[in-house]
């Protein structure tokens, strides 16, 4: 750990030493003749202090938090600096200029971008600690034996590094980033405007597409995320036909967003919002009514007595997969304190403190016991919760009796109908995409 080292100068000797030989008072003499001297030129002459290590953190609100931070420089004794900002803007700014950031936190949609712009360098997986307790789901893109994969970018697919330094899924001995926080996301919706559905049965993505709440309607406004919700709407309401959600072809996002245009035109959308705190800003406002969410935001709303449901749809989740990742500009002693960084989050307090805005960690057993018996049940198992629980903020976000929208850990994580990813034709889809969000 980098903490920070003093040395002072010790003037006379105790009272209970009367002695000193004879080379240990010339030493003290040089120190005192050392001390005069700094004085005379302005320096502390009893305090030598060498700073912290920096470590600078790039990434989103989704876990660029005030209190994560103040609780990783309390217990490694280092400097963190967050520099939290939309997806978009995050994901430009380290596949552009690595040399501004140590660490990348994001989602896994992120990673063929910032491998192919030589914006990260491999993670050695023998320097992260708890490494075998990573659970399943990153190492197989399942759970459980029946749990589906989910189409697009599941983690396994790009996590490691292979000999030929491409991302696949065969298991070496570099990764290319810390499997750590994920969730699946969909849509949420205010019960007081909207009757609540069915999870898996009636709720679907195709409400984004329903006349019925045209002009209160808001998406995420990040091309690898919500072109997906889009269209995950667009083919439930049988308007456009789409062979692989997760890999749309040309044509296919030309239809698309044909159709999307005329919803636009027609007045369908109020917003695109591009962080956690504006999702919560145009629900509170009554400015929509159902929108693109993260579960910080539906906690928030919750907590703030606005009774916002995250949906379960009939067609499955958007699933992602949150990354760590290591800058290629970053060495020495900030690589070394970037993988204690790496480490404390798979320690048990973080995975604890973000479980309670509804997100999981990768190796939750170590968590477990930073939870409360209820808060365990209630998260992770999808039992009622038997107790009002708390969000992160203190504020109470879960009443007694409510049970988690598309139930257990498992459960959930066994209905991905397709992962944030960087198709194919991504490219082409940011042109369509920006083309949307500016008609």
């Amino acid at each position: 750990m980098a903490n920070t080292m003093t040395v002072k100068i010790l003037g006379k000797s105790s009272p209970d030493r009367q002695t000193i030989d004879h080379g240990k008072r010339k030493t003290l003499a040089r120190i005192k003749d050392a001390a005069v001297a700094a004085t005379v030129y302005g320096q502390a002459p009893f305090v030598f202090s060498r700073q912290k290590t920096v470590i600078r953190v790039l990434g989103t609100h989704v876990t660029l938090q005030e209190e994560l931070r103040q609780r990783a420089m309390e217990d490694l004794g280092i400097e963190v600096e967050f520099s939290p900002h939309g997806s978009a803007a995050v994901l430009q700014r380290a596949s552009i200029s690595p040399g501004s950031f140590d660490l990348y936190e994001q989602w896994s949609n992120s990673i063929n971008v910032l491998w192919r712009a030589n914006a990260i360098q491999p993670i050695d997986k023998k320097r992260i600690e708890r490494w075998d307790e990573i659970n399943a789901l990153t190492k197989t893109g399942k759970l459980t034996p029946e749990s589906k994969i989910g189409a697009g970018d599941a983690p396994h697919k790009i996590l490691h590094v292979q000999p030929d330094n491409t991302l696949g899924e065969m298991h070496t001995d570099r990764v290319s980033f810390l499997p750590y926080v994920h969730n699946v996301d969909s849509y949420g919706y205010n019960t007081d405007i909207i009757a609540p559905g069915t999870p898996y049965e009636s709720e679907s993505w195709g409400w984004l597409l329903d006349p019925a709440f045209r002009g209160k309607v808001a998406i995420v406004n990040a091309p690898t995320i919500g072109l997906f919700d889009l269209a995950l709407a667009a083919r439930s309401n049988g308007l456009v036909d789409i062979a692989d959600i997760g890999a749309i072809t040309k044509t296919e996002l030309d239809a698309l967003f044909n159709v999307l245009l005329e919803y636009k035109y027609a007045g369908q959308f109020s917003g695109f919002w591009t962080s956690v705190p504006e999702s919560v800003t145009f629900m509170k406002s009554g400015r929509v009514n159902i929108q693109s969410m993260f579960s910080p935001g539906v906690s928030a709303l919750k907590g703030m007595g606005i009774p916002c449901r995250y949906a379960a749809p009939k067609e499955g989740y958007r699933g992602w997969h949150g990354v760590m990742c290591l800058s290629s500009a970053t060495h020495g002693r900030q690589k070394d304190a970037a993988y204690e960084y790496m480490n404390w989050w798979l320690s048990g307090w973080p995975g604890a403190f973000i479980a309670r805005q509804g997100y999981y960690i990768s190796n939750p057993e170590r968590s477990k016991a930073y939870l409360e018996p209820e808060e365990w049940d209630y998260w992770y198992q999808g039992k009622p919760a038997a107790k009002a629980l708390s969000g992160p903020d203190g504020a109470i976000s879960v009443n007694p009796g409510d049970v988690r929208t598309g139930g257990s850990y498992e459960r959930r994580f066994s209905n991905v109908a397709v992962w944030n990813t960087v198709m194919p034709t991504y490219d082409y889809s940011l042109q369509k995409w920006y083309e949307f969000i500016s008609a």
